[in-house]
């Protein structure tokens, strides 16, 4: 088999891309340039794209006798993840980049070069699993990361290999270390990896300037004021910078962002309980189940797991939580599970309350 090892300069995609060379495979591994000004060193482990990173991977190539190539991907990345991330916190909504960036980089972008230059498929470090076409949550629950792959078609992972997902972290690392990979030690990527120091909302505040507006309770009590909308996100309890303490001295949370109104919403933590998620068109990786089911339903990259009743048809999903969560964010994924297996994704537009918690809305994201 013909495959393109996505080397980002990290232990996971090296040791992928060794298991490839392993496996008798034809191997040809990538790097992608998805910045348009490279730093010259990574800071610890934010940041990435850096030529550090590039030069990881060329000699980790180098070890494995594979042909290395650095393919040019700023441009459509900037368009693809970098303008989107920026657009939905304008509109009130809380992106998942790295989800974007699996979606329409690395499995639409880079597939799609890769299968028109003759490539079987793609072979990535993902810490994932697939059987039979079908994706899985890796045997690593702490590294699992089957959640921002969930937007992938079948066509999509028809044409997709995940070596590491039966291994953990520490065998990942044992393995590189056995092979003489300098990238062995080397930290995980944290946070977002076009935001380096970690200043999101810096980084939100120089595209986005600043539109001053008001933090107001559930009643409509101005508490504060914000210098715009795009620097909350649901669920968010520091630099709320609030005038007045809550009457039972309790902490308040972002409930819901609305850009129309120029307003930010907080409350108490019960606010935050959700019962009820309401999304977009699904995208199904199995045949979609006869409606209405029960499954495993999954909010957040990291944690945030329920049981749920799921309704859905082609213009959009509703699930029914089986016990209500907190601080769910309009724009992020759901992703529902059969166990371990994943069934599909939908993106989340808003939610409601649990049945007899109010008629208030919760974490509706815009308005």
């Amino acid at each position: 088999m013909k495959v393109l090892a996505a080397m980002s300069g990290g232990v996971d995609s090296a040791v992928a891309a060794a298991r490839a060379v392993a496996a008798g495979w034809d191997v040809t591994g990538v790097h992608l340039a998805l910045s348009r000004q490279p730093a010259t060193l990574r800071t610890g482990s934010r940041g990435c794209c850096s030529l550090e990173d590039s030069h990881d991977a060329r000699r980790t190539a180098d070890i494995l006798s594979i042909p290395f190539y650095v393919w040019d991907f700023a441009e459509r990345f900037a368009a693809d993840v970098i303008d989107d991330f920026v657009s939905e916190y304008q509109a009130g909504r809380t992106p998942n980049p790295c989800l974007r960036c699996n979606e329409k980089i690395k499995f639409a972008a880079l597939l799609d070069r890769a299968l028109a230059l003759g490539f079987d498929a793609v072979v990535t470090g993902h810490h994932a699993r697939l059987v039979d076409g079908r994706l899985y949550r890796s045997v690593d629950a702490a590294k699992d990361q089957s959640y921002v792959l969930a937007v992938l078609t079948p066509g999509q992972l028809a044409h997709a290999v995940f070596p590491l997902g039966d291994s953990t972290k520490d065998q990942v690392r044992a393995e590189a270390a056995r092979l003489g990979l300098a990238v062995a030690s080397k930290p995980d990527s944290h946070d977002i990896c076009f935001i380096a120091d970690g200043d999101t909302q810096g980084f939100l505040a120089r595209r986005l300037g600043e539109r001053p507006g008001d933090i107001v309770d559930t009643d409509g009590t101005v508490l504060g004021s914000h210098a715009g909308t795009h620097g909350f996100t649901v669920g968010q309890r520091r630099g709320l910078n609030l005038t007045r303490p809550s009457a039972t001295g309790e902490p308040r949370y972002v409930l819901s962002i609305s850009p129309k109104t120029n307003t930010v919403v907080v409350g108490g933590a019960a606010d935050l309980q959700v019962g009820l998620v309401r999304c977009g068109r699904p995208v199904w990786i199995a045949e979609p189940p006869s409606q209405p089911f029960d499954c495993q339903v999954q909010l957040r990259a990291h944690g945030m797991v329920s049981a749920a009743r799921i309704a859905a048809d082609d213009a959009g999903l509703r699930a029914v939580l089986g016990e209500p969560q907190r601080g769910v964010a309009a724009g992020q994924a759901l992703v529902m599970y059969d166990g371990d297996r994943v069934l599909g994704s939908a993106t989340i537009l808003g939610t409601e309350r649990p049945a007899g918690a109010g008629a208030q809305p919760a974490a509706v994201g815009t308005g």
